[in-house]
């Protein structure tokens, strides 16, 4: 049953990127994609409600309920962000990312077939689990708002000002206000998850996953100390959003 939500939110995920490229190319901005968004960001509710209630935790045993709980998280900030900054064209975006990783989920065997009760959960470790994979999904949606800002900046310098996409695209403004916002909301999520791994019982198995999600956190943290300090163009900061949470992506190896 689990796995039909999952199915129907990816479905909902690829008719609302092909509705709002559709829209896009006939010069219009799509509303719909939201509400197909939203869609499926229910299944998902649905898919990790059952995961959970058979697991008896925080569904994240295994790649694929990482993957989709990522790509809740990812859906839950575009969401939130998409109507509060009016990016709606943040949407046509975002899809394609959750399809990917839903289907990486569904057709890897990533997913186990009969999840099992994880015994004497650690408030510490729900924690950590949680809020790590809440902060990449607004460091994804950064990394989202940064590759739109790449192609807002390529259509400028090669004069594409009557293209469809071109015409959707949000203002420059809005979109590193956006992205610099995701940045620092990722950074204190991934904080309080990296604070929450220390304080839980582990062993040396997990000590390569803690020293990555460190490694990942400082990175960010120096990205946007410099932004603070000494400033970063708008290309460079979206340069940097997309390649860190590229490479970020390896501290799932160690889990």
């Amino acid at each position: 049953m689990d796995r039909w939500f999952l199915i129907a939110a990816t479905l909902f995920a690829v008719i609302g990127a092909v509705w709002g490229m559709v829209s896009v190319h006939r010069g219009r901005r799509s509303k719909w994609t939201v509400f197909w968004m939203g869609a499926c960001f229910l299944c998902q509710l649905g898919f990790l409600s059952l995961r959970g209630q058979a697991r008896a935790a925080c569904p994240l045993a295994d790649h694929g309920e990482i993957l989709v709980f990522l790509s809740w998280s990812l859906t839950l900030f575009y969401l939130l962000v998409g109507s509060a900054y009016r990016i709606s064209l943040l949407g046509v975006f975002t899809a394609p990312v959750v399809v990917v990783f839903q289907t990486i989920a569904l057709a890897s065997g990533a997913l186990e077939r009969n999840p099992q009760r994880i015994p004497g959960g650690n408030p510490w470790h729900e924690t950590h689990s949680a809020t790590s994979v809440l902060a990449y999904g607004a460091l994804a949606l950064a990394a989202v708002a940064g590759v739109m800002f790449l192609v807002l900046d390529r259509q400028l310098k090669e004069q594409h000002l009557k293209s469809g996409l071109f015409r959707n695209l949000p203002p420059v403004r809005e979109l590193l206000v956006s992205m610099e916002r995701l940045l620092w909301l990722g950074g204190g999520l991934l904080t309080i998850g990296i604070i929450a791994g220390f304080m839980m019982p582990h062993d040396s198995a997990a000590l390569g996953h803690l020293l990555a999600a460190v490694s990942v956190w400082t990175a960010y943290m120096v990205v946007l100390a410099i932004k603070k300090t000494r400033g970063l163009t708008g290309r460079r900061l979206s340069l940097l959003a997309v390649a860190l949470f590229i490479l970020s992506l390896g501290v799932f190896a160690f889990v």
